[in-house]
């Protein structure tokens, strides 16, 4: 699922792809937003209460949230870089490694949320975060065509509701069957992306309130883990290619 590219890609893999990573984004949001207050990819939400707070002159909460936005920008700009890196070189596991790195990095921003006391725990924890979730959504944004989004949740929601309106229209006659099976497919997709974010969330509060820290150590073993098959793979199919 971290192998092929673009039109290359199934529908099953979509959906593969898409429930194990929204499931590890919504655990990490939900759990982040229950240990400090803060969400690290809605970024909706944090321009709105940017704005809130620029308005009302609270300037200190404004940069917070302000570098919180920066920060999941700044994410996604390296994952692009080294996507872009990797394919120059014909690296086909590109995407693998680009995951690989995620869950590294996510592994020792567990560390230091299990180490960090006090005032910085907070803002270390959300920007980290924020960091690793724009570098995952542009991950799957790229490898997908932009078919599968994984850290956010309003644009599928929308896209559900157009899918279920579509469906709607072709069940009355409105509109022409021919593409009731590409919604079909769409709708699927949306509806299990947002209902693993959901589990993936409850899950994620339920196993941080008893460990903590070692929720994110062990979102990142099972990323490192979801890498570490796609470069197997690569590895696998270049061996019986030569």
């Amino acid at each position: 699922m971290l192998i092929r590219q673009g039109h290359e890609r199934n529908e099953q893999i979509d959906r593969k792809l898409a429930s194990c990573l929204a499931a590890i984004a919504g655990a990490l949001n939900a759990a982040a937003f229950y240990a400090v207050g803060f969400f690290s990819a809605n970024m909706t939400g944090n321009i709105s209460t940017f704005s809130d707070h620029i308005a009302v002159g609270a300037w200190i909460s404004a940069l917070f949230y302000l570098a919180i936005i920066v920060t999941f920008i700044l994410g996604a700009t390296v994952s692009t870089l080294l996507i872009n890196a990797g394919r120059r070189r014909n690296i086909h596991a590109i995407y693998a490694y680009s995951i690989l790195t995620e869950g590294i990095l996510l592994a020792i921003l567990g560390c230091a949320d299990l180490w960090l006391l006090g005032e910085w725990r907070a803002p270390v924890l959300v920007i980290g975060l924020a960091f690793l979730m724009g570098l995952q959504n542009a991950v799957v944004t790229r490898i997908s065509n932009a078919r599968v989004r994984t850290t956010h949740i309003s644009g599928m929601a929308t896209d559900v509701g157009i899918e279920l309106g579509m469906a709607f229209d072709i069940l009355r006659g409105r509109e022409r069957p021919s593409e009731a099976q590409y919604d079909r497919a769409k709708l699927l997709l949306h509806v299990q992306t947002i209902l693993a974010f959901l589990f993936g969330g409850i899950l994620g509060v339920l196993v941080y309130r008893s460990a903590g820290g070692l929720l994110l150590i062990a979102t990142a073993a099972l990323l490192l883990a979801i890498a570490m098959a796609g470069i197997f793979r690569v590895r696998q199919q270049r061996a019986q290619a030569s």
